[in-house]
């Protein structure tokens, strides 16, 4: 079954030019990012396995501040690479 997504013509041009640049339909680019994009559940599940496996194999819980202090690095590191400001 078909669906149409109403969005606004700048993002339907931004989609068509990434699925250009990719050398696929917009379609198969949109069904490309649901299929690898997780779900805030899934990111929850793979949260809990990371951490499961971090205390199992190396004994180490990773605390909330621990987290806040690594997503804070890692955010640091996307924007360097991009050339932006943190």
């Amino acid at each position: 079954m078909d669906t149409t997504i109403k969005i606004d013509a700048e993002t339907r041009d931004k989609l068509a030019a990434l699925a250009e640049a990719r050398n696929m339909s917009m379609r198969a680019l949109i069904e490309e990012f649901a299929a690898t994009a997780l779900t805030p559940a899934q990111l929850r599940e793979r949260a809990e396995r990371t951490d499961a496996f971090l205390a199992a194999e190396f004994g180490h819980r990773v605390g909330e501040d621990e987290a806040d202090a690594l997503r804070d690095r890692m955010r640091q590191a996307q924007n360097a690479s991009r050339g932006t400001a943190a």
